[in-house]
């Protein structure tokens, strides 16, 4: 395994490149989306564990077939979204799914980190102060 690996407990919103060893606790049907460019993509969820807590990991198209429940994984240069207010662990183009052969046999499930809502914390584009979209005249 190439970096320091990040316990689950310890993810945080912001968080972009970390490692993550867990195992796959769950993993859902997927959906198909609509993406705001208007591309049909196919979106997994899995909750993967470690002894500190669980997260819900978004698989996007072929990433769906890296996992299967009860694998132990090691997710290398993953970062975190915020899926309605709710963390998302999830690997793009830069990182990748491995399975582990080290095995995690001991899930805290009682912490789960993508239960908490978060407030985003990015910057608004600002256009001269005026708000576009949604405003009233």
């Amino acid at each position: 395994m190439e970096g320091e690996i990040t316990k689950i407990k310890d993810l945080k919103p912001e968080d972009k490149r970390v490692n993550v060893l867990a195992k796959v606790l769950h993993k859902s049907e997927p959906k198909e989306i609509t993406t705001r460019y208007g591309e049909t993509k196919h979106v997994t969820e899995a909750v993967l564990g470690d002894e500190t807590g669980t997260v819900t990991m978004s698989l996007w198209d072929e990433q769906a077939d890296q996992v299967e429940e009860g694998d132990t994984i090691y997710v290398d240069n993953g970062y975190i979204s915020l899926v309605r207010g709710h963390m998302r662990l999830n690997v793009g183009k830069y990182g990748s799914i491995k399975r582990s052969d080290e095995e995690i046999t001991e899930v805290n499930e009682e912490l789960d980190m993508s239960a908490q809502e978060h407030e985003r914390t990015y910057r608004r584009k600002s256009y001269g102060g005026r708000r576009y979209g949604n405003y009233r005249r």
